[in-house]
């Protein structure tokens, strides 16, 4: 098992990183009261709700399970929280535990903050894209149909169990998703990262454990430093949406959940490539490296063909950082290193939108 820590002064976390962390992490003894919430889902429960079960035999463990899918990520699923949460008369000692992947962990999230005004939450995500990416740092929330992730809060677990032993169930399509996250670390934050991405990416591919260990590892230390140093995303912590504000649009016009968010992800950061190649940060090269690496990742690196850059604009209109009504972006100004701006000239962003894109070859 490996540990590291968020560092958010009285508010900091560790993050256990290892195969069968139910048997060796005292999750009792993280939680501080008498009751406890598992909220997981209809896909996940029957694989490991009991074995988590078990290993809190002194506590009162009520569940909450739910459809499986982005497309329930709502307000209305999240109220099912709070009835179960009232009927079970849970107090605001409890403690709420997320078992499964990012929709899981977000909606848990915003429930626990916001179930009398706020109570504990632990972590335990069963997706490579959660345990690297959205089980840390605190964001929580539910989507709306005209905006993913508009209604949420920042809020903080108290702890993340990233369990390996539990991606050997995960479908490749699920693999890939999370292995989109992973390439973004290294192309935001850390390029010797990508190199290993790169050397790496069919054992990644093939699930191999010690290696998925230590790309689940690196991905947490990037996100939990910076986090560390942006807690509430008001400046560094944006660069950790590259790709999203493209792939976001992408979710919400083809209905979420029919493309994965990692998979919109992955085809967004190759937009963001490309408007960065033409505004003269990356070459040509660059963009055809970050191809190349998503596609070994089986990752789409090409947009829905039905969507407008009209429609692009419509949606990335209501992105979390649009700012005095303009669409700031996150760009690379090089491999291993993200701006977020609004300094591109809307011609350049419209023929990335209209996938004219430079050198032509680059995404064919």
């Amino acid at each position: 098992m490996r540990q590291l820590s968020v560092d958010l002064g009285s508010r900091s976390y560790p993050i256990y990183i290892g195969e069968d962390l139910f048997k060796s992490v005292d999750l009792q003894g993280l939680i501080k009261g008498r009751q406890v919430m598992i909220v997981t889902n209809e896909t996940i429960a029957p694989l490991y709700l009991e074995p988590l079960k078990q290993q809190l035999p002194e506590l009162q463990v009520d569940e909450v399970i739910l459809p499986d899918g982005e497309s329930f990520k709502t307000l209305e699923h999240l109220n099912s929280i709070f009835d179960a949460l009232l009927q079970m008369r849970h107090n605001r000692t409890t403690t709420l535990i997320a078992l499964g992947g990012g929709v899981i962990g977000d909606m848990t999230g915003f429930a626990a903050a916001s179930y009398q005004r706020g109570v504990d939450f632990i972590q335990i995500p069963t997706t490579l894209l959660s345990q690297v990416d959205s089980s840390v740092g605190g964001k929580t929330g539910v989507n709306h149909p005209l905006g993913k992730n508009m209604i949420g809060a920042f809020y903080q677990p108290k702890a993340v169990l990233a369990d390996t032993s539990v991606l050997r169930t995960l479908p490749p399509r699920e693999l890939a998703a999370g292995l989109a996250e992973v390439i973004k670390y290294g192309l935001i934050y850390d390029e010797s990262f990508l190199c290993w991405i790169e050397d790496n990416i069919d054992k990644l591919n093939a699930c191999e454990p010690q290696t998925l260990a230590h790309a689940i590892l690196r991905s947490c230390e990037i996100k939990a430093d910076v986090v560390a140093q942006d807690e509430r995303e008001g400046g560094i912590r944006a660069i950790l949406n590259l790709g999203h504000t493209f792939g976001h649009a992408i979710e919400t016009d083809q209905g979420y959940g029919n493309w994965l968010h990692g998979e919109a992800v992955a085809a967004g950061m190759l937009m963001a490539a490309d408007l960065s190649c033409r505004l003269g940060w990356l070459d040509s090269a660059d963009v055809e490296r970050t191809k190349m690496i998503l596609k070994r990742a089986h990752l789409p690196t090409l947009p829905p063909a039905g969507m407008t850059a009209d429609r692009f604009r419509e949606l990335m209109s209501v992105d979390k950082k649009v700012l005095a009504g303009n669409i700031r972006l996150v760009l690379l100004k090089r491999i291993g290193e993200a701006v977020v701006t609004e300094a591109f000239a809307p011609e350049l962003l419209n023929e990335t939108l209209t996938l004219n894109y430079v050198p032509e070859s680059v995404l064919s």
